[in-house]
């Protein structure tokens, strides 16, 4: 009997692995193993898509401070603040590899903070500028700035839900199961502390009416 089972050909010795596998990988899918890896990826993206819009932001500020230079040279505090937010808020950065370190992601978060509140000073001391808010390459910066802070906040908000559904994926059942099991080096990705619905964005809204 021992020599007939040694004698079976390669493929048939093989044949009880092949069967175990192909009722288990679809076993597999079935119940939900890609859901980690999928919503990991899907973090991923959205938080990408955050990294885009505020850098689009960054690459507006250099034109939106010389504009108003021109108009407001003595804010020299106030441009000088927009040019060391901005500098600070490039000089930090969150690859999607790194969305599970907690201080890397609240220094981000606090730069494009700072940032933000520099902007909005900035944009309050153009009321006091008629002549600057009626400039053609300002309004066409403002109208920038408007679309990109709203870009922003559509990003944050899609980044916020992805990573709220990764996150879940991870102590949920499920897929508890296969982070148990397969996925043991995924940590739960930072999310933003402050909805962004509440964010205090630049008010770039500047009405016809008002200063003159």
């Amino acid at each position: 009997m021992l020599a007939q089972r040694l004698a079976l050909p390669s493929p048939l010795r093989n044949l009880p692995a092949f069967l175990v596998m192909a009722f288990l990988l679809p076993l597999l899918a079935g119940c939900g193993y890609n859901t980690i890896p999928t919503a990991e990826e899907n973090a991923k993206a959205a938080w990408s898509e955050v990294l885009n819009q505020y850098q689009r932001r960054a690459d507006l500020i250099p034109n939106l401070v010389e504009t108003v230079k021109g108009y407001a040279s003595h804010e020299r505090d106030v441009l000088e603040g927009v040019v060391e937010a901005r500098a600070k808020a490039t000089q930090v950065t969150v690859s999607p590899e790194n969305l599970s370190d907690p201080g890397a992601f609240k220094a981000f978060q606090d730069n494009q903070a700072g940032l933000t509140s520099a902007l909005s000073r900035l944009l309050a001391v153009v009321e006091n500028y008629p002549d600057l808010k009626a400039n053609q390459n300002f309004l066409a910066l403002q109208a920038q700035l408007e679309g990109t802070e709203n870009r922003i906040a559509v990003a944050r908000r899609d980044y916020i839900q992805a990573v709220r559904d990764y996150n879940l994926t991870l102590r949920t059942f499920p897929s508890v199961i296969w982070a148990t099991l397969w996925f043991r080096s995924n940590e739960p990705f930072q999310n933003f502390t402050v909805a962004e619905d509440k964010m205090e964005a630049p008010q770039v809204n500047f009405g016809t009416g008002q200063g003159g």
